[in-house]
């Protein structure tokens, strides 16, 4: 819908909170592979949004 992109924080918080919530349920179920594989997926949303609030910062204090 063009509301959210996949550079805004917004974006990749929902996405990590998706995957943290497969990870919980994939272990829950014992469904090891797709537990692990989000975890993965977990990682790259978090390094994603430390990349964003790093950039935001560094333009704040210019």
């Amino acid at each position: 819908m063009g509301r959210l992109t996949g550079q805004s924080a917004l974006y990749q918080a929902m996405n990590v909170a998706g995957a943290a919530g497969f990870v919980v349920n994939g272990w829950w179920h014992r469904a090891v592979p797709s537990a692990s594989l989000n975890v993965v997926w977990a990682l790259i949303g978090g390094v994603a949004l430390w990349r964003i609030w790093r950039k935001g910062s560094s333009t704040s204090a210019m």
